[in-house]
Formats: structure tokens, C-alpha cells, sequence
């Protein structure tokens, strides 16, 4: 099918959405109201506090003075991603703030419609036999991820979540529908340049790996070959970054102390991770605490009980959305620095899951309650945070039902795969 078909049909689905769905309606309305809102706050209120504009500037210091790339004098909040990400800026650096910002701002919207295209995409290759054939609550989904809360922070603060969630989706996507060791390694490669961009996916890489513990026949099995090439695929682009890490030996000092060693990682702030929940209580009370141990410490419990849920559940052939679920999980679990505008690479997960997952079960209904926290009533734990952070620095509303997600998810998975052993167990003693 050619591009113009494509977009023929997309357009003809679109207009027939607008006319009979009001849902979908309100969701288009109120995602544009969100685009011109950022733009007037961003150039009128917000013009020196915003993210994109370190973005901006990364690309301006990458462009004319490469090895200062990490000089945190030159921006407003710290720049932390790999230094090959700046080169994504340059552009709109070069077209100077006010036309670099619109440019960027019409680019995540255009990313928002690719983001609901491949969602559909993705849920209509998963979802279950019993759901219903029509896809109105596919549709309905989508309008609620479009209307979402964390959208409008996002475009307010000039954020590049949206770039990750796509490259995600997409790499998904590939994952899902094609077959093939050349798909393997596209897949992984779309991957690894969301990790440019944003370290975010990082966790993925050990869920890429095609790997499952047999509990029955206790027997570990590999694709020794598939696995590889995924590896590799993603590796690639991540590994490009020490070519300007080997030419200024700065730039890598530069990046591990200011993700891990440097004073930033100590700020109070609001972040949702367990481990910032920690560094918080730890300043509140002054005991003294190293900010590097904690991280490595909260990652690794949960991502070790993460990969084993994922080597020893039974997905039905969807590892990967499960997977790359955990991976995203473990790092707003575990990271620094978790925002509220992060959602928006979790919450389309969540909402694949949804559909992946039987409708009337205890833990898909948890997830969905879930999901419309983090649609709509995290920003109020954001909130409070800045009415009582003085005497209570905690926002842990969020790292609750990040935790309850985990619960839900790896119960799931955990209970899916004995049911399937039991069902083996119960046909063989038939056939006998």
C-alpha cells in the first residue's frame, strides 16, 4: 500500500471519527487547546523556564564549543542525556528560540498522531479473541491518552517524551508484526535511538533478550542467535556516542557526574522515584548518604524481580509489551529524577496491556485504575508536594501505584504461566 493510500485512509477514518464519535471530538479540541496554551505560556511567561530550552541550547554549545557540552553554567537546569542527543538540536538552535520552539512544538504534534496511529496498531494485534470485533474502546483509549494531563506538561515545558514514546512504539511495532532476524535488528536499532535521545528505554535491553525458564520441565531456553542481534541492534547507536566521549575525554567526566556524582542528584525535589524518596528523607533529616549506592541499590531489586517475573511468566507471545513495561517501571522506580510528563512513555504500555490482558480480571482492573491515575490525577500529588514539601518532601502517590502496577503486571504473569502448567498437567493426565 502507498504512503498517499495510507494517508487517504487516515483521513477519510479521521473525518468519520469527528462526525459520529464526540468522545474523539473532545479528545482532538482539548489536545489543541494544550499545543496553543504551551505556546503562549512558552513565549510569554515561561521564556527563560522551560526544558526545550536547554535542549536548545545543548545544541547551540554541541554546534560551537563541543566539550563544554556538560558546563551546566550555560543552562537553566542540568543537560544529563548522551552527547550525540545535542546533534538532534542543532536545527533548532539554528533557527534561533521563538521559530526552534514552534517548529519543535508542530513536531510533537505531528508526533501525537503517530503515536495514536501505531498505538492502534499495536492493540489490535494483541488484544484479546473475546474483545469485541468493532474497535470503539480502542478508539476511546486513544482519546483519553490524547487528553491526558501529562500532554499539557509536556508541551508547556518543551519536553522530548513524545520522541521516545514514538521510536518506543514503533520498535514495538516491528517487533510485533515481522518476523525475522533483519526485523529483529531494525527493531532494536529504532530502539537504541530513543536511548539517544533519552535514556529512558535503557531498561529495556535486558527484555530484549528471548529467554524463558520452563517451571515444568525445568529447563532454561535461549535464542542464542535472535537475542544477539537484538543486542547488537541496540548497542549500535547507544556505542556511537564514545566516538565524541573518546575526542573529548571531558564530555564523559561531564556525563557521569552530572547523572550520578555530581551535587545535582542530591537537590530536593519532586520527584516520584523510591530512590528520590529516599535522598529526600535522608536531607530532611540529615544523615548523610550516597546518592549513587541508593540508586544502585533500589534499581537493582526491582529490576532483578523484573527480569525474573519476565524469564519465568508465560505471555501468550507478547513478552515484549510486558517487557517493555518493567523496563519503564524499573526506571521511574528507580531513577533520580521521575516527572510527571515520563507518564506519556508508560501510559500507552499500560494501555496496550489493557487490551492484552482478560477484561473482567482482578489485576486488569487494577491496571486500568491505574492507568487513569496517571492520566489524570498524578499532577494533583504534584501539587501538593509544593504546599507541603517545607515539612513533608515526599511525593510518593505516585510511587505507590508505580509499585501496585508492578504487583498487578507481575501477578498476572506469574499467575498466567502456572495456569498454563496446570492445563498441561491436567491434558496429559487425559490422554493417559
Amino acid at each position: 500500500m502507498s504512503i498517499k493510500t495510507q494517508f487517504s485512509r487516515i483521513k477519510d477514518r479521521f473525518l468519520e471519527l469527528w462526525k459520529t464519535s464526540q468522545i474523539f471530538k473532545y479528545a482532538i479540541s482539548l489536545h489543541i487547546l494544550y499545543f496553543i496554551i504551551s505556546l503562549i505560556l512558552v513565549f510569554t511567561i515561561y521564556r527563560e523556564q522551560n526544558d526545550f530550552l536547554i535542549y536548545w541550547k545543548a545544541g547551540g554549545v554541541f554546534l560551537e564549543n563541543t566539550p563544554d557540552l556538560y558546563n551546566q553554567e550555560y543552562y537553566v537546569w542540568d543537560f544529563r542525556y548522551f552527547p550525540l542527543s545535542a546533534l538532534f538540536f542543532i536545527p533548532f538552535y539554528v533557527l534561533g528560540f521563538d521559530l526552534g520552539f514552534l517548529s519543535f512544538q508542530i513536531l510533537n504534534l505531528i508526533l501525537n498522531i503517530l503515536i495514536s496511529i501505531i498505538l492502534y496498531k499495536i492493540i489490535m494485534l494483541v488484544k484479546r479473541e473475546g474483545e469485541k470485533k468493532d474497535d470503539k474502546r480502542v478508539i476511546l483509549y486513544i482519546c483519553i491518552y490524547l487528553m491526558a494531563a501529562p500532554q499539557v506538561l509536556n508541551y508547556i515545558l518543551g519536553q522530548i517524551n513524545l520522541y521516545i514514546t514514538f521510536f518506543m512504539l514503533l520498535s514495538l511495532l516491528i517487533f510485533l508484526k515481522k518476523e525475522g532476524v533483519i526485523w529483529d535488528l531494525i527493531g532494536s536499532i529504532v530502539l537504541g535511538i530513543s536511548i539517544i535521545l533519552k535514556p529512558t528505554a535503557l531498561f529495556i535491553i535486558p527484555f530484549l533478550l528471548i529467554i524463558h525458564f520452563d517451571l515444568k520441565e525445568k529447563k532454561l531456553k535461549i535464542d542464542y542467535s535472535r537475542s544477539i542481534v537484538r543486542l547488537i541492534g541496540v548497542i549500535l547507536p547507544i556505542a556511537s556516542n564514545f566516538i565524541p566521549f573518546l575526542l573529548y575525554p571531558q564530555l564523559l567526566e561531564g556525563f557521569i557526574a552530572t547523572n550520578y556524582t555530581g551535587s545535582n542528584p542530591l537537590t530536593l525535589n519532586y520527584s516520584f522515584s523510591i530512590t528520590k524518596n529516599i535522598t529526600n528523607f535522608c536531607y530532611l533529616f540529615n544523615i548523610p548518604y550516597n546518592q549513587l549506592f541508593i540508586l544502585i541499590v533500589v534499581i537493582g531489586i526491582i529490576a532483578i524481580l523484573g527480569l525474573l517475573i519476565f524469564i519465568i511468566g508465560d505471555f501468550d507471545g507478547n513478552a515484549l509489551v510486558y517487557g517493555f513495561t518493567f523496563s519503564l517501571i524499573i526506571m521511574l522506580l528507580g531513577y533520580f529524577d521521575s516527572w510527571n510528563h515520563h507518564l506519556l512513555n508508560l501510559i500507552p504500555l499500560l494501555m496496550i496491556i489493557l487490551f492484552n490482558m482478560p477484561s473482567k480480571l482482578k489485576e486488569t482492573i487494577g491496571i486500568k485504575r491505574m492507568f487513569f491515575f496517571f492520566s489524570f490525577f498524578d499532577i494533583a500529588f504534584m501539587g501538593l508536594w509544593f504546599l507541603t514539601f517545607v515539612y513533608f518532601p515526599f511525593n510518593f502517590a505516585s510511587t505507590t501505584f508505580l509499585i501496585l502496577t508492578f504487583y498487578y503486571i507481575g501477578r498476572y504473569c506469574l499467575k498466567y504461566s502456572r495456569d498454563i502448567i496446570v492445563h498441561k498437567s491436567e491434558m496429559e493426565v487425559n490422554e493417559k
